[in-house]
């Protein structure tokens, strides 16, 4: 795993970088993740419960037609690794633990476009989303078993968060393809204040 220069994020716990690829006439090799270049995960990045060492427990492989978004999704005892596959995204970070714990009254927002080999770490309490500019391979490892009481999520255009989403030219609105979970997503303060602090 190598990790060029990247500028780094405004989020707390966020780091960006890219995987080697080492490419021939036959095809293409790629490194996605090890556990002695990658360093140890911080547990209250991870939403690890006291006295357990978190460690990646299950990898997924997301396909997206262009003009999908999915998102935003919230997890509070789950660390995601994102490795771009294929393709081409608009990741969007929202880190609402300023508004969890009491610390800040607006999250803070991040966009960037994420190509092939390119990764992405997101601690717990930073909601995440993306939008498949191109045919998308979006390859993730994760730190919790998926656990649908920690599926939590809000509306990807909700105007608290302001996320910066560009017009999508494959749909005749220019709105994004959304799946019913993403499309029923409530606002976020809705979402805050359902959540214990």
């Amino acid at each position: 795993m190598t990790s060029p220069d990247r500028p780094p994020s405004g989020i707390r716990g966020v780091r960006y970088g890219a995987i080697a690829r080492h490419a021939d006439s036959r095809g293409a090799f790629r490194e996605l993740w090890r556990a002695s270049s990658f360093g140890p995960l911080e547990p209250g990045a991870a939403g690890a419960a006291a006295g357990i060492e978190p460690r990646f427990v299950q990898a997924n492989l997301s396909t997206s037609a262009p003009g999908v978004l999915r998102g935003l999704h919230l997890h509070r005892r789950q660390l995601d690794y994102w490795v771009v596959g294929a393709g081409r995204a608009l990741a969007a970070l929202v880190d609402v633990r300023p508004l969890l714990d009491g610390t800040g009254d607006r999250p803070i927002v991040e966009t960037r476009e994420l190509g092939a080999d390119d990764w992405v770490v997101i601690p717990v309490g930073v909601a995440h989303g993306f939008l498949a500019l191109d045919a998308l391979e979006l390859i993730y490892l994760v730190t919790n078993e998926y656990d649908g009481s920690d599926e939590l999520g809000f509306a990807w255009d909700d105007p608290a968060a302001g996320v910066p989403w560009p017009a999508v030219h494959e749909t005749a609105d220019g709105r994004p393809i959304l799946s019913d979970r993403d499309r029923a997503n409530p606002p976020l303060r809705d979402l805050v204040a359902r959540l214990p602090g």
